[in-house]
């Protein structure tokens, strides 16, 4: 499947809701280069995957995970070509080569193999082995930081609005004020917060609290944002009564 991977990234073309649509318009053209890797620099099918430009959140799953049947439990009705893609995912021989493929299949086997990992990675992610690896990339922020000013930078978790593929992309959650917000880049909007479920940020938090900050402090600290006008806090009279003069 080396000669394939050209066709990484497209997988993500089908998770886009109605109401993502918009991020998907960088999807193609800045990340093609992206996708010309060669395959044989990396030393398994997930590492190359994680290499991809836009699947920075995506941390690798280790292949004794990918193999143990038990974990795979009910996937194979939400994968097409599903034992074609499990190879792919296992760098394994046992379907692929007994049989030539055409370039459209190979894409869409690629294609399957990707869903595959998605759905695999959100149940790794949510065990403790998969939660260390996920801890790492928390401490080195790759997931980024809360866009919010009084959150002081805050690193955040990887976050799916549903556990269902193909509802919305992944957005970020803010342990600090908890609330949820679209990655700044544009290359993260055509992956599929299913991959990463709605799960994961919280019991991540609870198996490490010590990440978690302080809610009393941050509401001691009572860092919202206050408008004023000249200088004044804004009454909230004000508002309420400003249509009233016409």
């Amino acid at each position: 499947h080396g000669g394939h991977g050209g066709h990484g990234h497209h997988s993500g073309d089908h998770s886009m809701s109605q109401s993502d649509s918009s991020l998907s318009s960088s999807s193609d053209g800045s990340q093609h280069e992206e996708l010309e890797l060669d395959f044989d620099e990396y030393p398994s099918w997930p590492a190359w995957f994680c290499s991809i430009k836009g699947n920075e959140f995506f941390c690798e799953v280790e292949e004794d995970y990918i193999v143990d049947s038990f974990n795979l439990s009910g996937l194979a009705s939400q994968v097409p070509l599903y034992d074609y893609a499990l190879d792919v995912l296992t760098d394994g021989s046992h379907v692929l080569k007994h049989e030539v493929l055409s370039a459209g299949e190979e894409a869409q086997v690629e294609q399957s193999a990707q869903v595959l990992y998605g759905l695999i990675h959100a149940r790794y992610i949510i065990t403790a082995r998969g939660m260390s690896r996920m801890l790492e990339k928390f401490k080195a922020c790759d997931f980024g930081r809360c866009p919010r000013v009084m959150c002081h930078g805050q690193p955040c978790l990887p976050v799916g609005m549903s556990d269902i593929q193909r509802q919305s992309t992944v957005k970020l959650f803010c342990p600090r004020c908890e609330d949820v917000y679209y990655p700044r880049s544009g290359a993260h909007g055509n992956v599929d917060g299913a991959y990463f479920g709605t799960t994961f940020p919280h019991l991540f938090l609870m198996t490490f609290p010590s990440l978690r900050p302080d809610r009393k402090k941050v509401k001691e600290m009572a860092e919202s944002y206050v408008p004023k006008v000249f200088g004044f806090k804004i009454s909230p009279l004000a508002n309420s009564g400003a249509g009233k003069g016409s």
